[in-house]
This record gives structure tokens, C-alpha cells and sequence, in this order.
């Protein structure tokens, strides 16, 4: 009996929620803040930091969204120290500003077909 060749799976592409915009991408296209066990909030490009952590887009709509409402504190569990939110002000600030409703098609946003 020959041995039959099944399709190759396609490779899991882990999904994460932005904090500020609520909306689902691909984890790396987001980026990660971590509360870590000494209670300081960081910045985490590499996403393996251990500690709590949060995904938010790298827009500056975004970005000041989840400082504002406070939202990353609330996802960090967490009162952000005042050191620590400089950081992540100084941080939004050098994002590029973007239009709020970038990728709006991609996520399931308004389409025409669905009306």
C-alpha cells in the first residue's frame, strides 16, 4: 500500500488583542508591555520577559489610547509608576500617527458585502 502524501498544515500564527483598539492581529505585529515581578512596567521587543503582559499596536493613536484611559493599567493589574509611564509616554511619541480605522477591511470592519 503506497503511503499517501497529505497536505503540509499551515503554521499557527499566534493572535493578540490590542489593549486600546480592541482589535485582533498577528503577535508580532504588536507590541508587548510587561509588568514584572519587581512591579516595574517595561517595554518588551523580544515578548519573553516574564511578568503580566499586554499587546498594543505600534500607532500612537493606539498608543495614547491605552495611557490615557488608563487601559494599561487596568490590563497590567497594576498602578503604572510615574518613571515608568515617562518611558512609555516618551515612547508613543516617537510612533508615527495613524489613521484610527488602518486595516479597518483586514479585521472585519465595514465591508461592502456586509450589509
Amino acid at each position: 500500500m503506497p503511503a499517501t502524501k497529505r497536505p503540509l498544515r499551515p503554521k499557527h500564527v499566534p493572535l493578540r488583542t490590542c489593549i486600546a483598539c480592541r482589535t485582533t492581529e498577528a503577535k508580532r505585529g504588536l507590541v508587548r508591555v510587561v509588568r514584572t515581578p519587581e512591579g516595574r512596567v517595561e517595554l518588551d521587543p523580544t515578548g519573553k520577559h516574564n511578568g503580566r503582559g499586554a499587546y498594543v499596536h505600534e500607532a500612537r493613536a493606539c498608543w495614547e489610547a491605552a495611557l490615557k484611559r488608563d487601559r494599561l493599567g487596568h490590563a497590567l493589574k497594576v498602578a503604572i509608576p510615574a518613571e515608568d509611564m515617562d518611558r512609555l509616554r516618551t515612547h508613543a511619541a516617537g510612533l508615527p500617527a495613524a489613521p484610527a480605522d488602518e486595516g479597518q477591511k483586514e479585521r472585519g470592519g465595514t465591508d461592502d458585502h456586509q450589509r
